[in-house]
């Protein structure tokens, strides 16, 4: 079988005179013409420090590439700084962006006959993009991580973009002065690399990493460490490799992986996004996950890593103690994760696994002993009640009781909220639901790293709950409650609750309660009707009309056939 078995198409022949032509303007050779042509899928941006770094990746990618026998062709794709357009409208077109990506990979892919592809990304939505183009194509790949951010440095503490997020609560709760919210944000974020701790962009590389798409230790180096760039020479070869043992997504991309992700996720502390992006991933290589597969994967896996958001350490820690691999190690020892799942090397996850240390290193605290875990279970909890007939994702890690009744305070967008938040209108007990931020009423379904992180700075984290059909930042903890569905744009229940309705969430019994009798929450739908779009036109409004409800992922191509 030849290397090139797809792009043969448009370079065999007579006839391909006009596409050989092309292509050799673009560097091809008489003896480039039968080696596989491989996609380099570059989200290079300078919109974001996320992505900053990506360019040089790829060159090196490419390096790998023409080193294995391959012609790598770049083509660019989108991001969107999720930090960057936080707490704005801007915001609703993140996980569209998740969209974006996957159809401008899948499109060029496709569109040029592609043997095979790297993709390249760095901010939250880059990763379940690329995987959905890559599960959606079905031809060798591998994905490459930008790495992560280095912590900043002030007043001898780390700092990271939620450091900056959480000064904005603590200076309107009176806690810093105008000279240290100043310091915060000037120190933050010192260069290259995705928001620093178990964010959502981490937490997927992760993901991607145990699914067996990326190479071993990639997920959690740094940007801008030398390992990362030899590492993504490396992918560059692995990806010809792959390309002539036509080793598929469909093989890698299996129930198997799916739950191997899964299990690290919890084991690591990752963020709520994941099971959005998995059910979503999941969904385009056609694999039968359901949401409550989380739930029960959350019940026999603990959490072992002491990471941020809710833990006090940074992804370059995580590395140096030994990353997923180790974390991966742990739970195969303990029956907990599939080792026969099959990687991108063409090695089962077991083989590759096989010399990795089966317990923590000593004389370091990031990566607990099995026998003393952070929390005796994962901490992504899926809650269902008459608040959430399809589902809720909480994230109970930092929590103390993760428990909480009280009154709920109603708003119909996460701009209302903050400001009340910030002028100290939240109180201890209160149940803070924001509503119509769901993927068709945002649109967009909107992080809510902003009104957390205001929560937690004004000291109200172990005190307030919030819940919303929208969704949280990886860089969110606390008592919060995201992806309520059905969302209040379709006429959910969350659409019918009232300011003072008494709101229970109990973590521990799984369960999300509005309580309110039914004859009159029947009166209170027959009432309710439907809002008029916020978009008539463009991309947030093509999003709306196809989006599919967050309990499966949030997809734009579900039941297109029917």
């Amino acid at each position: 079988m030849p290397d090139n078995l797809r792009s043969r198409i448009v370079t065999e022949g007579n006839a391909r005179t006009p596409n050989r032509a092309m292509l050799r303007a673009v560097g091809f050779g008489d003896d480039d013409f039968s080696k596989p042509i491989v996609g380099v899928a570059n989200g290079f941006s300078t919109i974001t420090p996320c992505n900053m770094g990506l360019d040089d990746l790829a060159k090196r990618a490419e390096a790998g590439i023409r080193a294995a026998g391959g012609m790598p062709q770049e083509f660019g794709t989108i991001t969107i700084s999720d930090g960057i357009s936080m707490g704005t409208e801007g915001m609703k077109y993140s996980l569209v962006s998740r969209e974006v990506i996957a159809d401008s990979i899948e499109t060029v892919c496709n569109g040029q006959s592609l043997d095979g592809v790297i993709a390249l990304g760095g901010c939250d939505k880059n990763m379940p993009g690329a995987l959905i183009a890559i599960a959606r194509l079905n031809i060798p790949a591998v994905f490459v991580y930008g790495g992560t951010i280095k912590p900043g440095h002030y007043d001898g503490r780390d700092l990271n973009i939620v450091s900056a997020f959480e000064a904005v609560g603590e200076y309107s709760a009176g806690k810093i002065d105008d000279a240290e919210l100043k310091a915060v944000e000037r120190n933050a974020c010192p260069g290259a690399g995705s928001c620093g701790g178990m964010y959502t962009a981490n937490t997927m590389s992760s993901a991607i990493e145990a699914m067996g798409l990326s190479l071993m230790y990639s997920s959690t180096m740094a940007a801008e460490d030398a390992e990362k760039a030899d590492s993504s020479e490396a992918s560059g070869k692995a990806v010809v490799e792959a390309i002539r043992q036509q080793i598929l997504p469909s093989q890698l991309l299996t129930r198997k992986a799916f739950e191997n992700a899964i299990a690290v996720i919890m084991a690591v502390g990752g963020s709520t996004n994941s099971v959005l992006h998995l059910l979503a991933i999941a969904n385009a290589i056609g694999v039968d996950l359901k949401i409550d597969d989380f739930e029960t994967i959350r019940q026999k896996v603990p959490v072992l890593c002491d990471l941020k958001p809710s833990g006090r350490y940074l992804m370059v820690d995580f590395h140096q103690a030994g990353g997923v691999p180790l974390v991966m190690k742990m739970l195969l020892e303990r029956g907990l994760i599939h080792g026969d799942a099959l990687t991108v090397t063409g090695k089962t996850l077991a083989e590759q696994l096989a010399e990795v240390p089966s317990e923590p290193p000593a004389g370091q605290e990031v990566i607990r002993p099995w026998d003393n875990p952070v929390y005796e279970q994962g901490h992504l909890a899926i809650l269902k009640g008459n608040l959430a007939t399809e589902g809720a994702v909480a994230k109970i890690s930092g929590v103390k009781n993760p428990q909480i009744t009280g009154p709920a305070r109603v708003f119909e967008s996460e701009e209302e909220c903050l400001k009340a938040i910030l002028a100290g209108n939240i109180k201890a007990g209160d149940v803070v639901v924001v509503r119509y931020e769901g993927p068709k009423g945002g649109p967009g379904m909107r992080e809510m790293l902003a009104p957390t992180s205001a929560i937690i700075g004004a000291g109200l984290g172990d005190s307030v709950g919030l819940l919303t059909d929208g969704r949280f930042s990886g860089g969110t903890y606390g008592l919060v409650v995201g992806h309520v569905a059905p969302e209040a744009a379709v006429g959910g229940t969350i659409a019918l609750v009232e300011e003072g309705d008494t709101i229970a969430i109990d973590a521990h019994q799984r369960s999300l309660q509005l309580q309110v009798s039914e004859e009159e929450l029947a009166k209170r739908r027959e009432a309710w009707k439907p809002r008029e779009p916020r978009y008539r036109r463009g991309v947030l409004a093509k999003y709306a009309k196809l989006v599919s409800s967050s309990s499966v992922g949030a997809v734009t191509d579900l039941d297109l056939d029917l």
